[in-house]
């Protein structure tokens, strides 16, 4: 269905509000800048603020829903014969080969991570998120591959692919923040991809192959 005006009118101002803050969260630090000041710089009532964005740190993490979800969908997207680890090797590799801001491989993303390094919030709420995200997969799995409740390999196997996208985001980090170049760190995350992919198990690697179409 086509977008209408007001649903239109309410996706602009929430984006307003969520470049804004993230404007001044750049400039100043996260503990720095109130909802006040938001509500403020992008003229509308802290009320309205909340509306959109029920806590501080969503305003910083405002695309966190996507983020949570992003290993399952690989895996529910994956090719018929490919294992679960296979397609989430698969898309980080295409996304590291493509220097995709999505795994971080963006000019100012350092300017980024400093702001969450000086937070001790926005670490809690990353903590939680990659928490999320494990669990996101576990369950994923365990429907994709028809496990039973008390089987323990889908968390065996989300797990290590959640190991997989941690240290790689973790290592993408370290080397922007570095000062790093982009397509540099991109080179040297596809090796690491290949040593990591060479440190998980065969029940790993072949878990959840998806049958013929």
């Amino acid at each position: 269905m086509a977008e209408g005006l007001r649903e239109r009118k309410k996706r602009q101002t929430r984006q307003h509000i969520s470049d804004m803050a993230t404007g001044l969260f750049l400039e100043r630090g996260f503990d720095d800048v109130t909802i006040a000041e938001i509500a403020e710089v992008c003229e509308v009532s802290v009320n309205t603020v909340y509306n959109y964005f029920p806590a501080k740190e969503d305003l910083f993490m405002d695309r966190s829903a996507g983020l949570v979800d992003r290993l399952a969908r690989y895996v529910r997207g994956r090719d018929a014969g490919e294992s679960a680890a296979a397609a989430v090797l698969r898309e980080l590799r295409e996304q590291v080969e493509a220097v995709s801001p999505a795994v971080g491989l963006v000019e100012g993303y350092d300017r980024f991570l400093r702001v969450i390094e000086g937070a001790a919030t926005l670490k809690a709420r990353l903590w939680h998120l990659q928490q999320e995200q494990l669990t996101r997969l576990e369950e994923t799995l365990r429907q994709e591959a028809g496990a039973a409740a008390d089987d323990w390999l889908p968390l065996l196997v989300a797990g290590q692919l959640n190991w997989v996208h941690a240290t790689l985001t973790a290592h993408i980090a370290r080397a922007m923040m570095a000062g790093r170049a982009p397509d540099e760190v991109s080179r040297e995350a596809l090796v690491l991809l290949d040593d990591l992919e060479d440190a998980l198990g065969g029940k790993v690697l072949n878990y959840a192959v998806r049958g013929g179409r």
